[in-house]
């Protein structure tokens, strides 16, 4: 179970009411370990990147924990997509992927792509 604080408070900087906070940890505690990670996960990195995050925070929890059943794994691509790749090292094998990725799942940066 992650500290609902770890939520609480991205949430109430980005604009959440004070008012919620009850509500919304109330359902934070009604979410499996999986969907409080996944929902967390999804709104930090949203919120560092300038993604919108709903203002209600029940609403921006539940639409970032509704991936919680399938794995998240990295998005890898051939190498001759975009500018700006790099490789890494994922699973034993080098794989091809934006910067942004190897960031968001720490992954092993290899060596510059292009």
């Amino acid at each position: 179970m992650i500290d609902f604080n770890n939520i609480w408070q991205p949430l109430l900087q980005h604009g959440s009411a004070r008012y919620k906070e009850e509500g919304t940890r109330r359902y934070w505690s009604s979410l499996s370990d999986e969907q409080q990670q996944t929902a967390l996960t999804n709104i930090t990195t949203k919120l560092q990147r300038g993604a919108f995050i709903h203002f209600d925070p029940i609403r921006a929890i539940k639409d970032n924990c509704n991936n919680w059943q399938k794995p998240r794994e990295p998005t890898f691509l051939r190498g001759d997509e975009q500018k700006g790749l790099v490789q890494v090292k994922y699973k034993g094998l080098y794989k091809i992927c934006t910067r942004d990725t190897m960031k968001q799942f720490g992954l092993e940066f290899y060596k510059n792509w292009n």
